[in-house]
């Protein structure tokens, strides 16, 4: 049986289908009524012997288990793992890295970081990205996230960082955001912080989708071969359709339209089939080399540049099913950065030290105590066999007469196993007992610089101005002098752009910008080939030219992408030019660009001529060109982008504004193919759109 197939099975076995059944209490007692306590008289007291009553109202009541501290706001699904080849069986013996005949099935959490359960989805923030693979030799968790590095250095400083970019405790306010003076408060006294929040200021904290994310292992995690030999590594998962972004305006206005963008996303393209795909991919340092760069492997806030190490591709995951119920599954899984199988193994990193005794005992206090991987999502299907016993939730029945090794009475079972057992990485360990951060952990601004110069000039720009925003919310002006300060070690002109911004003095200068870069960091190099899973907004009112509207459907269909009809005025179906009728899918007064990828306006003088009347409709037009997304039309739709404030001379037009006029009755080929195009860069960055009226 397929590792997959066991893992659904598994769990198909503890699911409730409660078709075609008749309601009990939890000791399987039938019922025969549930709308009234059981009283004293009609009028007259509740009575204590109502056992149904008290244990419907106490399970209600204890419904709601802590919710995580951090990443609290998630959304998950199931998927599996395969290996491309066995070329990463010469450096560990984990099988699911190694063996292209098994396919391991596993969940992924993406989630945000600070705010709670409630919060909205596009925040700018960090995003938790959680994987637990079900491998043969026991569950192992990849607990990343979507920036290579993180805010500290040592997970003694954990409870401070949190504390910091939580809400201000005297108000509870602001709900899942850094914009505050608690946070930069910090940022400013831990220079150690910088570089994550770079990342945290770009275009990388405001992802598109979960689909169109990176994931990042964040530490330096080492493989273990079968002769017992180490070397040290660093995880990627690269998403098949490339990294993409959102725009900060947008972000704002998607957290109103649709608080559950992201995770509507992602449960939408499961359900649809258009399976979500990352590659997973290794950077690899022989230990010999460990001390051959200008940072410490150990240093979480440090990457490896690809230049200087590439990352070498591993093997797919593919994620192909929602859960079934998102408590007992998303919310109930525990991951732990421990989880760890034979052949891969742990550093000295302190910050990854800390996380590997913090994740154990947040579960315990959150999942109720030592049984929670006995919970079905978390339950491995390798087999378990361990002494033991007893606790909050067990679910185990154990037979026989002992639960302790060594043991005779029961034959010394369970036994100490002699093949594909765990074996820690043997490496000599000698020094002073100290509190002391190494010396070799002191850079804090050359990986910053790195990142800055790496930066295309619109990555920049939104770097700039999110600096802007965020320190204009901060309350304290010694505290935003304190970050340009910092930021001036950095890059100059990025403090003094900032300075300006903020109403503080410029610096006079600092660090000299080494000048360095690493192409491989910035949202420009990402992959732009392909549309599939764009959904584009077709804005039409009665009198539309029906046949545009089934050409722009038929052509964005077959390259993958999903075109949505939006009715001007009412939802149901549009009055075709010809006098056929076209499906509406969306009344455009309840939709909003910002939850599109781009848009086009079809011709039909009657349908141009309402669309250009109304101003929702313009806007919408108009907002999407200003967030540089692709916008096109033909004929008389033209006017509609006019209307918008948008050229539409056909050499004056901008990038990623598709035209076609005087079609005669249907599209030239070239419209579909060259919107197909603007839609595959994702944006149109260097689009200059400040004096568009959106």
């Amino acid at each position: 049986m397929a590792n997959g197939d066991a893992k659904h099975e598994q769990l198909d076995g503890v699911r409730a289908d409660l078709t075609d059944t008749e309601l009990t209490t939890q000791q399987g007692v039938r019922v025969d009524h549930t709308d009234d306590s059981l009283q004293a008289g009609e009028r007259g007291p509740t009575l204590l012997e109502d056992f149904h009553f008290r244990e419907k109202v106490t399970h209600f009541d204890h419904e709601r288990i802590p919710e995580r501290v951090v990443h609290a706001r998630g959304a998950g699904a199931y998927g599996h793992f395969q290996p491309y080849d066995g070329w990463l069986g010469e450096h560990t013996v984990a099988k699911f890295l190694t063996d292209p005949n098994v396919r391991t099935p596993l969940f992924v959490r993406f989630s945000t970081v600070a705010g709670s359960r409630g919060s909205a989805d596009t925040v700018r923030d960090v995003r938790g990205f959680a994987t637990k693979f079900y491998t043969e030799q026991g569950n192992y968790d990849l607990v990343g996230n979507n920036f290579p590095v993180f805010f500290i250095q040592d997970g003694i400083k954990f409870p401070d960082f949190v504390h910091a970019v939580k809400p201000e405790p005297h108000n509870e306010i602001p709900q899942a955001a850094s914009a505050h003076d608690t946070f930069w408060d910090f940022v400013s006294l831990q220079p150690e912080t910088l570089h994550t929040v770079m990342w945290l200021m770009s275009d990388r904290a405001i992802p598109r989708s979960y689909r169109m994310m990176q994931g990042f292992g964040v530490h330096t995690f080492r493989l273990v071969n079968a002769q017992g030999k180490g070397t040290f590594v660093k995880f990627h998962w690269t998403p098949v359709l490339g990294s993409h972004s959102l725009v900060w305006d947008e972000c704002q206005k998607i957290a109103g339209a649709d608080a559950d963008f992201n995770r509507r996303d992602l449960w939408d393209a499961i359900e649809a089939g258009q399976f979500p795909e990352w590659e997973l991919g290794v950077q690899l340092v022989d230990e010999t080399d460990e001390f051959a760069f200008d940072f410490d492997l150990l240093d979480a806030t440090k990457i490896i540049p690809e230049e200087q190490v590439p990352v070498r591709p591993v093997g797919k995951m593919v994620l192909d099913r929602n859960p079934d119920n998102f408590f007992a599954e998303t919310e109930q899984i525990a991951f732990h950065t421990a989880n760890v199988v034979p052949g891969i193994d742990f550093t000295n990193d302190p910050l990854l030290q800390a996380r590997n005794f913090s994740y154990l005992d947040t579960q315990l206090i959150r999942l109720g105590g030592p049984n929670f991987a006995q919970i079905p999502i978390n339950r491995p299907v390798a087999e378990v066999s361990t002494n033991q016993r007893d606790g909050y939730g067990q679910q185990r029945i154990h037979r026989g007469g002992t639960s302790y090794t060594p043991n005779s009475l029961s034959g010394g079972c369970p036994a100490i196993g002699d093949s594909e057992v765990f074996r820690h990485y043997q490496t000599r360990v000698d020094g002073d007992k100290i509190r002391k951060r190494s010396e070799s952990f002191t850079d804090h601004y050359s990986q910053p610089t790195l990142f800055w110069n790496s930066m295309a000039t619109w990555e920049k720009d939104h770097i700039v101005e999110a600096f802007r925003f965020e320190l204009g919310k901060v309350g304290h002006r010694h505290v935003r002098e304190r970050v340009v300060a910092e930021l001036d070690h950095v890059d100059h002109d990025l403090a003094v752009a900032v300075a300006h911004g903020i109403g503080v003095d410029p610096p006079a200068g600092g660090t000299e910008n080494h000048g360095r870069s690493s192409p491989a960091l910035s949202l420009a190099n990402s992959r732009t080939d392909s549309i599939a899973t764009r959904k584009v907004a077709v804005l039409v009112a009665d009198g539309v030219d029906a046949t545009e509207v089934e050409q722009i459907r038929r052509g964005l269909s077959e390259r993958g992408a999903t075109a949505e009809v939006l009715g001007a005025s009412h939802d149901g179906r549009a009055r075709g030019a010809d006098g056929s009728e076209v499906n509406i899918d969306v009344a455009a007064r309840t939709a909003m660009s910002v939850v599109y990828d781009g848009v086009i306006v079809p011709g039909g003088s009657e349908s141009a001529r309402t669309l250009a009347a109304d101003g929702h409709a313009v806007h919408f037009v108009a907002e999407a060109y200003k967030h540089h997304k692709p916008v096109a039309a033909s004929d008389e739709g033209l006017e509609v982008l006019r209307r918008a404030g948008i050229s539409t001379d056909g050499e004056g037009a901008d990038p990623g504004v598709v035209l076609a006029a005087n079609t005669g009755g249907a599209l030239p080929d070239q419209f579909v193919e060259q919107f197909a195009a603007a839609l595959g860069k994702h944006r149109e960055w260097d689009r200059d759109t400040a004096s568009t009226p959106a």
